[in-house]
């Protein structure tokens, strides 16, 4: 299943009731589940970015979905790519000698 890595910053609306963003990232988690993808790695991060959130997701629609409906709650924005294993890596890389 493809992966992808999203980058969130709280907006004002969610850093000033930050209280309630571990119930959002719950309601994400379940979100990726409904629609046959997976949150797995969630990480509170210094620097530019809040939050950077690893998942996995049958296509890139999937996850802009989900991310989109998340936005609509107005507590975060997103910045989502898909990323590549090391194995994928490799393949693409032996394919295009």
């Amino acid at each position: 299943m493809p992966s992808f890595v999203t980058l969130a910053k709280w907006t004002d609306q969610g850093i000033s009731n930050v209280g309630e963003s571990p119930s959002r990232l719950d309601k994400a988690r379940e979100a990726f589940e409904k629609n046959g993808a997976k949150l797995k790695d969630f990480y509170l991060s210094l620097g530019q970015y809040d939050m950077i959130i690893f998942s996995e997701a049958p296509d890139a629609e999937t996850v802009a979905k989900v991310w989109i409906k998340a936005g609509t709650a107005g507590a975060v924005r997103t910045e989502t790519f898909q990323v590549f294993t090391e194995d994928e890596y490799r393949n693409i890389v032996a394919s295009v000698k």
